[in-house]
């Protein structure tokens, strides 16, 4: 099993929990969460992260910025606009990015 790291980033801390322990329900899927725009940049920078997953409360300029940023590194780094829905939709989500993962 392929090893998926995210990166979610959002306001809520209850829901920003939430999606860590809902990730990491999945075999192989590891997740940190973050909540500091700021320091987003240089993490996604000095770590292997797969996926960034925004959550509620980013504002839409960052949500704009932190795109363009990772589109533009030299490593590819996938990023999933995710508002709720449960765990059913973000393993829709990802195995739309990553369809060899599907069970």
């Amino acid at each position: 099993m392929e090893t998926l790291n995210f990166l979610v980033i959002g306001k809520n801390n209850e829901i920003l929990e939430t999606l860590k322990r809902i990730i990491e329900n999945n075999e192989g899927w590891k997740a940190e969460v973050q909540s500091d725009e700021n320091i987003c940049y240089n993490y996604i920078k000095e770590n292997h992260i797969d996926i960034v997953l925004l959550s509620s409360g980013l504002e839409e300029k960052f949500e704009n910025e932190i795109k363009v940023f990772c589109k533009n590194l030299d490593k590819e780094v996938k990023v999933i606009d995710h508002y709720g829905g449960g765990s059913g939709l973000l393993k829709n989500e990802v195995y739309t990015l990553f369809p060899n993962l599907q069970p």
